[in-house]
């Protein structure tokens, strides 16, 4: 299998004053992108921000890796260290995950991560999960060769609730990858059923080029998160950043959204609803 570069959140430190990016001396920051699911146990990618100034290769991102950080995630009643495992199909292939504390809708999760002489934190909540109705692949021609996934699901009502939509494909992507325009929030819906056309999101980096489709062949795993409103702003100013560079390891001209203390990032809780997609086969 191919390896991707799927850490997600591989930010640069970068200002909007053009004066900053000369200062070397600036102090890089902790990097996080965490999540636990219902049903499912954390997982915690850590790296430290990459200078401006540094090239951006598969090398500098794995210079730019912390494995040796002591990560603890709690629910209020029992805690568990995070053990270190290596992802030959990541780049980079170092992942902290859990096998005890399995996530449940409604319960509270606090994460700590303690490198060097800082303590990051945070705190997320697992929103109740939406099961997902259906999803099917469609193309607007039936001679195409490529297509989209429409999903649907029913809003429950009187909840306020916020979505997110991530895709994977099988044999192609070992990780969910947010869907573009994928994040929802249900003020927007005119009705409690809900259809929604999913667009592939940005994983791969650099050299292979973005197409928002899916094809012929691919065996699409698509979930349905439910998610809170700090994940939410986190997603939408993470892939303003894509739309806005072309690009997702620079911010443009705006620090993203974070509710990490000591550091930056997410650290999420979701609810999930998964359906696998089947396309026609590649000719």
């Amino acid at each position: 299998m191919k390896k991707y570069i799927v850490f997600l959140l591989i930010l640069v430190v970068i200002s909007c004053s053009k004066d900053d990016f000369s200062d070397h001396s600036m102090e890089s920051k902790v990097v996080v992108e965490g999540w636990i699911e219902e049903g499912d146990y954390a997982q915690v990618l850590l790296s430290s921000s990459i200078p401006i100034t540094d090239a951006i290769d598969s090398t500098n991102v794995l210079n730019h890796v912390i494995r040796s950080a002591k990560i603890t995630i709690s629910d209020g009643k029992i805690s568990e260290v995070l053990k270190v495992k290596n992802d030959k199909n990541r780049v980079p292939p170092f992942v902290y995950f859990g096998s005890t504390l399995k996530g449940e809708a409604g319960k509270e999760y606090t994460l700590k991560i303690e490198y060097l002489n800082r303590v990051i934190e945070a705190v997320t909540k697992i929103p109740k999960s939406v099961e997902l109705k259906s999803a099917e692949y469609i193309k607007k021609v039936a001679t195409d060769t490529t297509g989209y996934v429409f999903v649907k699901f029913d809003d429950p009502v009187n909840e306020k609730n916020y979505y997110q939509i991530a895709t994977k494909i099988d044999g192609e992507e070992p990780i969910f990858v947010p869907s573009f325009y994928g994040n929802l929030d249900d003020k927007n819906f005119t009705k409690a059923e809900v259809s929604v056309q999913i667009n592939r999101g940005v994983i791969l980096f650099p050299k292979t080029k973005f197409t928002p489709y899916f094809a012929d062949g691919d065996l699409i795993h698509v979930k349905l998160r439910t998610q809170n409103k700090d994940a939410l702003d986190f997603w939408n100013s993470w892939q303003n950043e894509i739309v806005n560079s072309k690009n997702p390891i620079f911010p443009a001209n705006a620090s993203l959204k974070s509710n990490i203390k000591g550091g930056i990032g997410i650290w999420a809780g979701y609810g999930q609803s998964t359906l696998l997609v089947k396309t026609p086969p590649k000719k």
